[in-house]
């Protein structure tokens, strides 16, 4: 016999949707970070002369990385959206405490411009259209 359906409670959903906004901004930012870091040891492999196929090989890894960074801010610009309807929300409204801890921390997000989430665009594309061949960028 099915158990009978009860309401979800508006804190805890409040809870879940705060800490996966949280989590993903962290990832993002990880992401973000991990580009960085891979196309400074991509530099530092070319200026050493290494094997060319290991630096084609990391070339991957670095274009597998770049390709994280505009999915992992989909996703939480998705979850930050989502917050903030649940946030706008009847359900919230009257069944959260206005002043409670997890409240709190989901309006601590800057939900209408997604300011600390969005400030971190400075990943850039680079062109290899007019590198000749074994050119390092």
């Amino acid at each position: 016999m099915p158990r009978p359906q009860k309401k979800a409670d508006p804190e805890r959903q409040l809870m879940i949707k705060t800490k996966a906004c949280q989590r993903l901004i962290k990832e993002s930012a990880y992401y973000e970070e991990e580009v960085k870091e891979n196309e400074t040891k991509l530099q530092v492999m070319k200026e050493e002369n290494r094997d060319p196929y290991d630096i084609k090989k990391f070339e991957e890894v670095v274009d597998e990385s770049r390709m994280m960074v505009p999915d992992s801010r989909a996703r939480m610009r998705r979850a930050l959206e989502d917050l903030e309807q649940y946030l706008q929300s009847d359900e919230v409204k009257e069944g959260v405490n206005e002043e409670g801890g997890w409240c709190n921390a989901a309006k601590g997000f800057d939900l209408g411009t997604k300011g600390r989430v969005a400030a971190s665009d400075d990943v850039a594309e680079t062109n290899l259209d007019d590198l000749a061949e074994g050119e390092a960028f």
